[in-house]
């Protein structure tokens, strides 16, 4: 009479898992690295997700386990190149885990090689563009800090020319007052020599 019971209980822990992901892919592919990719159907919990990685061969060289995330997207770095590899992607629920997504099949780039796909050529593309036009900005913003201190500069002569020729104008005026007085004597001279 117990065994029903515990089938029930098995059976329930069983379906509160989440379903599988879906839709798993592999983009931004390169000779060392590449970035997997998955859905999850609407309505059910997840709070993270496993990755196995292994190499075509069956060696089986990392296993990732995130959780407290909602993220649908995972890099896989230290890839060899030209070497075949499989992934799968299981979603992590409140109850458990589910089961191991479809195998997806990849194989890694030489490093010469550069544009694996138009999908991968357009991204670049964007970041060739992105970087161009990051280029101009740059260039533009110390070509007017260039005339900005050119103009500083020249402003900075002026000024200082112009301090130059009001100090000589104004110590001229004032040596000649003085000098006269220092050969008469200043006033009490000339009263004492009349007296």
């Amino acid at each position: 009479l117990q065994m029903p019971g515990c089938f029930g209980f098995v059976f329930a822990m069983y379906s509160d898992r989440p379903p599988a992901p879906v839709n798993v892919s592999i983009m931004n592919l390169r000779a060392d690295s590449a970035t997997v990719s998955w859905e999850v159907p609407e309505g059910d919990v997840i709070i993270g997700f496993s990755i196995l990685q292994q190499r075509q061969d069956g060696h089986v060289q990392r296993f990732i386990r995130e959780v407290n995330t909602t993220s649908r997207a995972c890099v896989l770095w230290d890839l060899e190149e030209e070497t075949d590899y499989i992934v799968q992607v299981q979603s992590i629920g409140l109850y458990g885990e589910s089961q191991a997504s479809k195998r997806v099949h990849f194989r890694t780039l030489k490093k010469s090689d550069r544009f694996p796909s138009n999908s991968s050529n357009q991204g670049l593309d964007k970041s060739r563009n992105l970087q161009t036009g990051e280029m101009i900005i740059i260039v533009v913003v110390l070509l007017m800090w260039a005339a900005v201190i050119a103009l500083f500069c020249r402003q900075y002569d002026i000024i200082k020319d112009n301090d130059n020729s009001n100090s000589k104008e104004k110590v001229k005026p004032s040596s000649e007052r003085s000098t006269p007085e220092h050969h008469s004597g200043g006033l009490l001279r000339s009263k004492v020599g009349h007296l």
